[in-house]
Formats: C-alpha cells, sequence, structure tokens
C-alpha cells in the first residue's frame, strides 16, 4: 500500500536535497570568483614586490625544491628575453607571456599569470588554477556541509510534521469506522481542514443514500411481511376448507379457491422479487438500442389469452417506423407488462386496451389506454406508492405494478404521466429523454 507520508517524505527532502545542491554549486562559483579576485590580487602584490629585488639581482635560478613556494611561481626575464631568475624548476610553467593577466595552458595544467615590466625586465608571477579550484572548494564544502549535516535531522521533522497535517485523514476515518447500519449520522465538517472538506462532504454524501436505501429496504421487508401474511393467512383457511369438505363438490370448489389464492401469491412474490431488483444500490444493466414498436408487440402477444378470456380488445396502434430508445430490454418489458396486466385488470369484459407508441416532439413514448373507469385525480399520485390498492377497485392486487414501473422508468430518466383516456378509462404514458444526437 501506498503511503501518502512516505511519499511526501521523499519528495520534499528530494526537492530540499536538489536545492542544496544547487545552492553549493553557486556557492562554489562564487566562492571560486571571489578567490580569483583575491589571488589575482596576491599576484599583482607579488610582483610589485619582486619589482625592486628583480632591479638589482643578477642571480639566475634554474634548480630549486618543487615543495617551495608551491602556491606561486616566479619568473623574472631581462630584456634581451633572458630567464634571469625562477623560483620553481618545472617544466610546465608558462612561458613569456603579455603584461597583465593571462589564463594559458601549459599542457599539464591551466595557470593563472600576471606580468608586469620595470626597466626592461619582465616579472611573472604565476599561480596554477587547480589550487583556486581547491581552496573555492574547501569553501563552499564549509558553508554547504551544515546543511547536508541537518538532512537527517531535516528528515525526522518533516516526518513529524507531514503525520501532524495528516492526521484530519486518520480522524476522519476514525469516525467512518465508529458508523454502522443503524447510526449513519454524517461526520462534522467544523475544524476540518479545506484540503479534506471536499472528502469529508463526499463521505456524508454516501452516507445519506446509504441511510435512504437502508430505509427503503426496511420499509420494503416490513411491507412484504404485512402483505404476505393476508395470502399466507387465507390460503391456510382454504387448506383447512378442503380438508373439512364433506362432499366433492365442496372440496372441488375450495381447491378452487385455494388455486385462485395461489396463483395470487405467487403474482405477489414475483413483483416483490422484481421490485427488490429494481431497488437502489442494485447493479446497472447495459443500455442498448429497443425498439419500443416490437416491445409492445412482444407484450400484446403474451396477455392475448387473458384479454381473450377477458373478451377485451387488446391491439397496438398502426405505427409503422421504429420508435427506437437506450434502455434495458427486459425492464422495459416488465414495465410495459405491469401496464397493460393493470389495464386488463381494471377494465370491464368487452372493453378495450390499445398500446401506442411513437414519438412527441422527438421525445419518444409508450401509452397504455384503456375504457375502465380509469383512476381520479387526487389519487393519481398515491397509485405509485408500494402496496396501494385503490379502495373501489374491482380487481384485488399486489399494489406493486405502478411502483415497479416508476422504479424503472426512473432507471431510464424516464417519466410517467396518467391522464383520462379517450376510450374513457385511463391513459398511462411513459416518456423517454430524446435521443443523443448522432
Amino acid at each position: 500500500m501506498r503511503s501518502i507520508r512516505r511519499q511526501l517524505l521523499l519528495a520534499l527532502l528530494s526537492v530540499i536535497t536538489l536545492a542544496t545542491l544547487v545552492g553549493a554549486l553557486a556557492t562554489y562559483r562564487t566562492a571560486r570568483d571571489e578567490a580569483s579576485a583575491l589571488l589575482d590580487y596576491q599576484l599583482r602584490q607579488l610582483a610589485l614586490s619582486f619589482r625592486d629585488q628583480a632591479r638589482h639581482s643578477t642571480l639566475r635560478r634554474e634548480s630549486g625544491n618543487e615543495d617551495e613556494a608551491e602556491e606561486f611561481a616566479v619568473q623574472i626575464w631581462a630584456a634581451d628575453g633572458t630567464r634571469i631568475y625562477l623560483s620553481q624548476p618545472r617544466p610546465e610553467l608558462p612561458h613569456r607571456l603579455p603584461l597583465g593577466y593571462a589564463t594559458v595552458d601549459s599542457g599539464r595544467g591551466q595557470w593563472r599569470v600576471f606580468a608586469l615590466q620595470q626597466a626592461g625586465q619582465v616579472i611573472q608571477v604565476a599561480q596554477p588554477m587547480h589550487l583556486r579550484d581547491r581552496l573555492a572548494l574547501a569553501a563552499a564544502l564549509r558553508i554547504v556541509a551544515p546543511f547536508l549535516l541537518l538532512l537527517p535531522v531535516l528528515g525526522v521533522l518533516l516526518w513529524l510534521v507531514i503525520g501532524r497535517g495528516l492526521r484530519p485523514l486518520v480522524d476522519v476515518a476514525r469516525a467512518v469506522s465508529t458508523r454502522t447500519a443503524v447510526a449513519l449520522d454524517p461526520l462534522p465538517e467544523r475544524h476540518v481542514p479545506a484540503e479534506v472538506v471536499p472528502l469529508v462532504v463526499a463521505l456524508n454524501d454516501l452516507l445519506l443514500r446509504l441511510q435512504r436505501a437502508l430505509e427503503q429496504q426496511r420499509e420494503f421487508v416490513a411491507d412484504a411481511a404485512h402483505e404476505l401474511r393476508t395470502p399466507l393467512a387465507a390460503l391456510t383457511l382454504q387448506v383447512q376448507l378442503a380438508e373439512r369438505a364433506a362432499d366433492d363438490a365442496a372440496r372441488a370448489d375450495a381447491f378452487a379457491d385455494l388455486k385462485d389464492g395461489l396463483q395470487r401469491a405467487t403474482h405477489s412474490v414475483q413483483q416483490l422479487l422484481t421490485l427488490a431488483r429494481l431497488e437502489p444500490g442494485a447493479s446497472e444493466p447495459a443500455l442498448q438500442p429497443v425498439d419500443l414498436r416490437q416491445l409492445a408487440a412482444q407484450v400484446i402477444a403474451d396477455h392475448l389469452p387473458l384479454a381473450e378470456a377477458r373478451r377485451i380488445d387488446l391491439g397496438a396502434s398502426p405505427q409503422q417506423q421504429p420508435c427506437m430508445v437506450s434502455g434495458d430490454a427486459d425492464a422495459l418489458r416488465i414495465l410495459l407488462a405491469n401496464l397493460v396486466s393493470n389495464a386488463l385488470r381494471y377494465t370491464p369484459c368487452g372493453g378495450r386496451v390499445d398500446v401506442v407508441t411513437g414519438s412527441a416532439d422527438a421525445v419518444p413514448f409508450v401509452a397504455v389506454c384503456d375504457s375502465g373507469e380509469g383512476i381520479p385525480p387526487a389519487e393519481r399520485a398515491r397509485v405509485f406508492d408500494r402496496f396501494y390498492c385503490r379502495a373501489r377497485a374491482g380487481e384485488a392486487g399486489s399494489g406493486l405494478g405502478l411502483a415497479i414501473v416508476r422504479s424503472i422508468a426512473e432507471r431510464h430518466r424516464a417519466q410517467v404521466l396518467l391522464d383520462q383516456a379517450a376510450l374513457g378509462g385511463l391513459q398511462a404514458r411513459v416518456e423517454f429523454p430524446p435521443p443523443a444526437p448522432a
């Protein structure tokens, strides 16, 4: 696992070390320039000190110890170009040069030379450049060495300071670890550094959504248990009636009622399972192009036996052009199947149910219209609630059909509109977002 503290420490130490090295290089160059100016002044002063001595000296020195006066080498040349004095018998010493300062390469190293003329004689004072570089390096090291020695101490201090700076993250992690499924209170945002505020805000949003999902789940489980208690109790009673039947006719009636009860209970369980798959947190399906016209034809074919049994005219509008939307084909089939099933259930025998698909103002839609009694405007908002059944409905249902329709529509960013149908009953219209331009 990558450590933020370790990364910050290495980055800061690397930057500080690099800055120290750059500073050392600048210090070295500054020290070398200052030492060069000072040593140039010494060369001139040394040449001036030999000026009066060279006027009276005729001694020709060609031998001596190389270690003597290693820092400087003095040569005195006569007017005819003959060397009359040499402080160091070194073959790499530069020969006679123009007057003033000069830097020459003797083949075995560079020399800094100062020459002046006095009474026909030329006095040259030379100094090896490596000596100047060594002096400048020593001066730079004396300045930079304390900083290099302080790097370990600086690393420890940075480790402590970074740890203190990252302490709010530790506090946030500790606060999150104390949250449970029954205690999802938001994290406090006061006294939190500005850099940590976005993380706390995001965690609070996640905790809020998780709290809502858990509340919906608890409500769903409680409502499902309450709704299943009645059909299960009815099934138990119907079994007891079948056991107590006095003759075959009574037993057949009891088993017919038991079969109807089992079908209603099975339908309720199927609706509950469908709604559970659409709960928040469920995996999002892969979206694909879906033709609403073909989907309507498939759903109508599946419900034709029920429509024929109730003598209801079930059909689709004569839509010739495909009506394409982006969505999950299975989920949309469940949506449309619930709308058609509700329409067939609440439409009287001999009535009519139409499924219409199309596009209005570039908005794809599918609508189910019936000739039933409809839903009063005051109740249209409540029929989307789970387990809500109208008191005057002629058919008993689970109260989950429209709740499933709304959940599927929300996952597809669509909206469900209930209105009065031209057939006299209810029109349930689902409008999808316009397709993205190609």
